[in-house]
């Protein structure tokens, strides 16, 4: 079996190396500066502890990096500068470019590179049909430590980078669609006439947009980043990127909703958005 490390277990990356655990493999993580709820998600995934971060490093053959976008090129120097010589799979969701700077970092320290993007919630369990997709050279080699996992792990390309474009292409549409919708229901209800868009979207649509965007409050902080990965990619193409920058701000006023256990009430929602203004 594959000795595992994992950085680190949030709410998705514990379900990650869950699914890794599932197939008896050791799946490490470190618990120093961590906190207790950070503790609550290692146990139910039933990771090992290695205490520190080198000690991690020293002992792991695959490390999956799994962390906000801004930190990771951070988690990638702190896991070379340790030593690391196995492979490190970049699970993050950024831009193509970045993730082609992230290898550059892995593989001058002699270490190997993998691409990863996830799709789909925290894969506690088959029903959840979160994907991760991998591309590179040792890509096969991650997917199977997963196989017949509550983690799907299609191999997409040999090339790096691929992985992490069908990641930003897939959230561009999903958080960009649901950035939008709030920021029509901020419009209207700014002018006064919510009701009157209601009306003319129907009942069906209207509760459908209403439930989607409180649903995704929670979340928002989380989605900041992520929408200038978007828009950097999008640039990177030749292409705009002003409106994911634009939906970035509209996740960054929302982000006040973090760590609540409840979707507000839209009224909530939207005066936290207007207020931003």
């Amino acid at each position: 079996m594959t000795c595992i490390g994992l950085m680190h277990p949030g709410a998705m990356g514990a379900s990650v190396g869950a699914a890794a655990r599932s197939n008896a493999h050791t799946v490490l993580w470190a618990s120093t500066g961590r906190t207790a709820s950070t503790w609550a998600r290692a146990r139910r995934a039933d990771l090992e502890d290695a205490g520190t971060v080198a000690a991690l490093v020293k002992t792991s053959e695959i490390v999956l990096s799994v962390c906000p976008p801004h930190a990771a090129e951070e988690v990638a120097r702190e896991v070379m500068h340790l030593g690391f010589s196995g492979v490190y799979v970049e699970c993050n969701a950024i831009a193509p470019d970045r993730t082609r700077y992230i290898q550059r970092i892995v593989e001058d320290a002699g270490a190997h590179y993998v691409d990863g993007g996830i799709i789909g919630g925290p894969a506690w369990t088959r029903e959840a049909k979160t994907r991760l997709y991998l591309s590179g050279p040792r890509a096969e080699e991650v997917a199977r430590c997963f196989a017949g996992s509550p983690l799907e792990t299609p191999v997409i390309s040999d090339r790096i980078g691929a992985a992490s474009a069908l990641k930003m292409g897939y959230a561009a549409f999903t958080k960009g669609t649901t950035a939008l919708l709030t920021a029509i229901l901020g419009l209207v209800e700014k002018e006064g006439v919510r009701a009157e868009l209601a009306r003319q979207w129907g009942d069906a649509f209207t509760t459908q947009t209403v439930r989607r965007v409180c649903a995704n409050t929670e979340k928002a902080w989380r989605f900041v980043g992520e929408m200038h990965e978007i828009a950097a990619t999008f640039q990177g193409a030749g292409l705009p990127g002003g409106f994911h920058q634009a939906a970035a701000e509209v996740y960054e006023r929302l982000a006040t909703f973090k760590d609540h256990p409840e979707p507000p009430a839209i009224e909530s929602v939207l005066e936290a958005l207007l207020k931003g203004e």
